[in-house]
């Protein structure tokens, strides 16, 4: 059986806007866009083989969710980079304990710390 590869789509009002805050304050990088300079239509970002694809849907967007699980080592570590660098976390609930960051638009990213 083939290995599936899935990544989420986040809509978004403005594609440069996501990809400053991705990659600015969340520590992605921007792997490849399209459209023109001041017209992006999407793009994708990655960080530690994470795939998000940001793509213009300003009527969408803020619609986008991703469940992201973490060593809980890597997850502390992640929170601390977060919380210096002055990114907004929220903590969350789903059975068990998350920290949630919202994007610009109001898509969530989701990581789930362990169940005790």
């Amino acid at each position: 059986m083939a290995d599936w590869y899935a990544r989420p789509v986040f809509p978004v009002a403005d594609v440069s806007g996501a990809l400053e805050f991705y990659c600015d304050s969340l520590g992605f990088s921007e792997d490849w866009r399209f459209g023109e300079e001041d017209d992006i239509h999407a793009a994708q970002v990655s960080r530690d083989g994470c795939e998000v694809l940001l793509r213009k849907l300003p009527g969408k967007a803020g619609t986008g969710l991703v469940f992201l699980s973490l060593d809980p080592e890597q997850l502390d570590l992640l929170r601390e980079e977060y919380e210096d660098s002055g990114v907004a976390l929220e903590d969350g609930w789903w059975g068990y304990q998350l920290m949630e960051v919202l994007d610009p638009d109001g898509n969530r990213l989701q990581f789930a710390y362990p169940a005790e």
